[in-house]
């Protein structure tokens, strides 16, 4: 059988307003308006720690955009990793804001157009995804590989890991709280009626223990009623023996799924 012939990949390395990003497409698109997918790292990783993911959708013909998550990457600072865990919250939720910035950003340059924008993600990148789900109407598609909807169930569960190992959490029990009524606002298992029956994708790993398994696909069995109408539009796909990483079949469905569903017309 003939190869399939693919054109010659372009990765340019940008900086959109205060965000550093690599921007991913074949040469033939890279000037096109053609689907666009905003693809976020994980917890300690960066922006070429996914270049795997973009080159496998560029050469479907989407085009990826990859940003550096606050202190990562390019914008790292000279934190230890048990500061830059404690802070792990207000990096998900400056992402959230900038993930709007870049969609802005794309639209004004003339790369991204209503109803072909997928948001995709890896742990905190995944995490990231489903906040964003409940924040923007705009997305179209969206991709979690070991990413968790409930931001309160999160933090509490992190909270008590911590403390558990003798940290201090320089937080007072007011300030508790008011992470949590923030998180809260974009908790997805508190506000899963504004997936519309967007098409989603979970991959996840039952052997995870950093992001766990049970509660990721509580809320994939707890949505299902709402994608009756539309049941090709939510899949999860669980691996029995894997951990925190995800296996080769996982990215190449993720990537499927986000090549396949924004290359169709997206009608909500």
């Amino acid at each position: 059988m003939k190869d399939r012939e693919v054109g010659q990949m372009r990765v340019e390395r940008e900086q959109w307003g205060k965000i550093p990003l690599l921007h991913v497409a074949t040469e033939e698109n890279f000037e096109k308006q053609v689907p666009v997918v905003f693809f976020l790292h994980g917890h300690t990783s960066a922006k070429e720690h996914n270049l795997h993911y973009a080159y496998n959708l560029a050469e479907k013909g989407l085009r990826v955009i990859l940003p550096d998550a606050l202190l990562h990457g390019e914008r790292s600072e000279e934190i230890d990793d048990v500061q830059i865990t404690l802070r792990f919250w207000e990096i998900v939720l400056t992402s959230l804001e900038e993930l709007k910035e870049l969609k802005e950003e794309a639209v004004e340059r003339g790369f991204a157009t209503e109803g072909k924008i997928g948001v995709a993600g890896t742990s905190m990148g995944g995490i990231t995804t489903l906040g964003a789900l409940k924040l923007y109407p705009w997305i179209d598609v969206a991709a979690v590989m070991m990413g968790a909807p409930g931001y309160v169930q999160l933090a509490k569960a992190q909270i008590k890991q911590y403390e558990s190992k003798g940290f201090t959490l320089p937080m007072t029990a007011e300030e508790r709280e008011k992470i949590f009524a923030t998180l809260e606002y974009v908790d997805l298992t508190k506000h899963q009626q504004t997936l519309k029956q967007r098409p989603l994708f979970f991959w996840h790993g039952e052997q995870d223990l950093t992001v766990p398994f049970a509660p990721t696909h509580n809320f994939y069995e707890a949505i299902r009623a709402d994608y009756q109408e539309v049941p090709n539009r939510l899949h999860f796909m669980r691996e029995a023996n894997a951990g925190h990483a995800v296996s080769r079949e996982g990215m190449l469905a993720s990537v499927d799924w986000l090549a396949d569903h924004l290359n169709v017309s997206m009608k909500f």
